[in-house]
């Protein structure tokens, strides 16, 4: 049973990596640079980057297989939840090749925030993935203030300061 899951898990990296891009190639977005906009399907409709400008927006990139996507939802849930008021939006798009994938994911680690899904892996390689989960704090202006690769708990607590800093106007 190990041994199919471990297959099973190898391909889907594999594929990842075939079909994202994610590479030592790739160059992730920097602290001071602009983001992208990007337009996809979500969960409830359509999902575009820009309807959030004015927010600070917390950017999860993320998939079904991921150990440590699974770990970080309620810490996102929990992030939304306590600072939606004072405009904090998280949006984490998945990168599963089959939605299916991901929609049993989310049936199991449900999501308070907006989801959105790229099963082309377009959106990770303008960002820059190279890691899951990868996420992007972005300012109210669509400037980028941090970027994070992977997810512990030991983090949560350095990038929950840096979203009260910008949530403050530090």
């Amino acid at each position: 049973m190990k041994t199919q899951k471990m297959k099973k898990f190898g391909a889907a990296f594999i594929a990842l990596v075939l079909s994202f891009g994610l590479s030592s190639n790739a160059s992730a977005l920097d602290k001071g640079e602009k983001v992208p906009d990007f337009s996809l399907p979500g969960k409830q409709g359509a999902v575009k980057l820009s309807d959030k400008a004015g927010s600070l927006i917390y950017l999860d990139f993320w998939a079904s297989w991921c150990g440590p996507c699974r770990q970080s939802f309620p810490w996102m849930n929990e992030m939304q939840a306590k600072y939606k008021a004072k405009g904090l939006q998280v949006v984490a798009v998945n990168l599963d090749a089959r939605t299916d994938d991901a929609m049993k994911f989310l049936a199991q680690n449900h999501a308070d925030f907006t989801v959105a899904f790229d099963s082309k892996g377009q959106t990770p390689r303008v960002f820059g993935v190279k890691g899951m989960p990868t996420s992007f704090l972005i300012d109210r202006n669509g400037m980028v203030l941090m970027q994070h690769v992977g997810f512990k708990h030991a983090d949560s607590e350095d990038i929950e300061k840096q979203i009260q800093s910008a949530l403050e106007g530090k």
